[in-house]
């Protein structure tokens, strides 16, 4: 099993190759003119990664951006392959005039994110076994205690993960959202939340989390 990267590492080793550290994954976005085209990208990237592809790169195949994602799956983290394989990456499309960018500042409708859905409970165990039935979600690799989170095992929604509370809170929200953005996005996004009416509750955790409201209490945190 390869040793696994710390988040400033990893984040440290592939910035300037337009790539973004989000919640344990590497993620970058390639900018296309047709469906054709980005089918073509994830070709050329496949290729680039070779016999490591299937077990470290993830695509989302859209008409005008290819959304790449590089983890190690079997451990659910990144290791120095995933960060050679940007770099591969990252080669590989500027040979043909395209590149990999977090699209920030871009005019791009947002920047690479994540998406976590948090929910306190006071018995983990107990409702994290209804959450994972009802969602048809499974364990992450190496992370399969009563109290850990969930993923969807075909990677296409939120992961779910627990907060513990020690007396029930029925006066709050009880699920709230984790929007994991790019640590040079957080800032623009964080504005732009406030501009719209929303307020900032806590910032004792920045640069990791900010917690934010809307008008009527309902909090979100921008993480990064």
């Amino acid at each position: 099993m390869e040793r696994t990267l710390g988040r400033r590492a990893a984040s440290d080793a592939v910035t300037d190759q337009g790539w973004r550290y989000l919640l344990g994954a590497l993620r970058t976005s390639v900018p296309v003119g047709s469906l054709v085209q980005a089918t073509e990208v994830v070709a050329r990237a496949v290729a680039a990664c070779g016999s490591d592809a299937d077990r470290h790169l993830r695509a989302d195949i859209r008409s005008d951006r290819v959304v790449l994602t590089l983890q190690s799956l079997d451990q659910a983290a990144l290791t120095a392959c995933d960060i050679d394989l940007a770099h591969r990456l990252s080669a590989a499309m500027r040979i043909v005039g395209l590149r990999t960018e977090p699209e920030i500042g871009t005019g791009a409708p947002r920047s690479v994110q994540l998406v976590e859905i948090a929910i306190d409970a006071l018995d983990i165990a107990a409702v994290r076994r209804f959450w994972k039935a009802v969602l048809g979600y499974t364990d992450e690799a190496g992370a399969d205690g009563p109290t850990d989170p969930i993923v969807d095992p075909v990677g296409q929604g939120p992961a779910i993960w627990f907060q513990h509370m020690d007396q029930p809170r029925p006066d709050r929200n009880r699920i709230h959202l984790d929007i994991c953005v790019p640590h040079d996005e957080a800032p623009r996004r964080i504005e732009a939340a406030l501009a719209a009416g929303g307020r900032l509750v806590s910032a004792s955790h920045a640069p990791a989390f900010w917690v934010l409201a809307d008008i009527e209490g309902n909090e979100a945190c921008v993480t990064t």
